[in-house]
């Protein structure tokens, strides 16, 4: 199975939130892939330089990879684009979690969750699946 983590979903498994037992189950799980778009890393990365300093930051993104989380930062034309199509048709779904969803799509997916509001839309318009881990 493949599953695609956006950014509210590495922080809860970064922080041990409710939550971060099914993000750590799927990254041990031998038949399962993770997966997260370099621009949802960034958001984990300036989530944790605010709170903690640039050393933690690079730690959190560094902890991720280690674990298995692969960065996909791809940016290709085709790309943009359909992340550009997704945030206009959806308009209050932020850019990251567009290209996160556009991930999802394109790898044949489930986006994985921890935003059950915000990416609600998305799972009601049968764009992907979505996974929430609250």
């Amino acid at each position: 199975m493949i599953f695609v983590l956006d950014a509210s979903a590495m922080i809860a498994f970064l922080r041990d939130e409710f939550g971060a037992g099914f993000v750590a189950d799927s990254l041990l799980d031998t038949e399962s892939q993770c997966y997260a778009h370099a621009i949802n890393l960034c958001e984990v990365f300036y989530d944790f330089h605010r709170a903690s300093g640039q050393r933690e930051a690079a730690d959190a993104i560094a902890d991720l990879a280690r674990i298995g989380v692969i960065e996909d930062a791809s940016l290709a034309t085709a790309v943009w684009q359909s992340v550009g199509v997704l945030k206009a048709n959806l308009r209050r779904v932020s850019l990251a979690d567009c290209f996160a969803v556009e991930l999802t799509m394109r790898l044949r997916g489930t986006l994985v969750t921890a935003d059950r509001h915000e990416l609600k839309r998305i799972a009601d318009e049968n764009l992907c699946p979505v996974l929430s881990i609250r």
